[in-house]
């Protein structure tokens, strides 16, 4: 376990309880007074006893650039979601179209584990690729269809929409 300052400890304490508090209110659909109560309650303690285990970032993750950068990054995953299960649902209905899986490799300019994390599962949840490994700033990924096995390439092809964003943000 880490050794954190006060302010530290206190600043991704806040973060926690934000963020489940939005996921409180998501799940219960409500605003009742005695629901919000609760979920006060529920969420304080779960961020204080997950301060060091679950939080990477502090406040200064709510900056409203980063927060921007974040609600850009939803509409770009969404996209490049559809876009991507659009090409699988086309090579399941087209049994004729070809298909060249296999493993690549590329490295990444994310330098944070958290930011790589992120990218690890926009990889892995984009239909069509998988990640498999990360070894420090390299990336192994399962593709459904290998353009290249260039690996500057096969970073722009798979990740480099989202990492553009990523750097923004952590």
């Amino acid at each position: 376990m880490e050794n954190l300052k006060l302010t530290d400890k206190l600043s991704r304490f806040i973060v926690s309880w934000i963020l489940l508090m939005i996921v409180w209110i998501a799940f219960t659909t409500s605003f009742a007074a005695q629901e919000l109560l609760v979920g006060v309650g529920i969420t304080a303690i779960i961020a204080f006893f997950t301060i060091p285990f679950f939080t990477c970032c502090t406040l200064t993750i709510l900056s409203p650039t980063r927060v921007f950068y974040m609600i850009y990054y939803l509409f770009v995953f969404t996209w490049e979601l559809i876009k991507s299960n659009i090409d699988v649902a086309r090579r399941v209905l087209t049994p004729s179209l070809p298909i060249n899986p296999g493993i690549v490799k590329f490295k990444t300019k994310l330098t944070t584990d958290y930011s790589r994390m992120v990218l690890a599962n926009s990889i892995t949840l984009t239909p069509g690729t998988l990640s498999i490994d990360i070894i420090d700033d390299t990336f192994y990924v399962h593709w459904i269809d290998v353009k290249t096995t260039n690996p500057e390439e096969a970073q722009k092809e798979i990740a480099e929409t989202f990492e553009k964003i990523l750097l923004k943000i952590f």
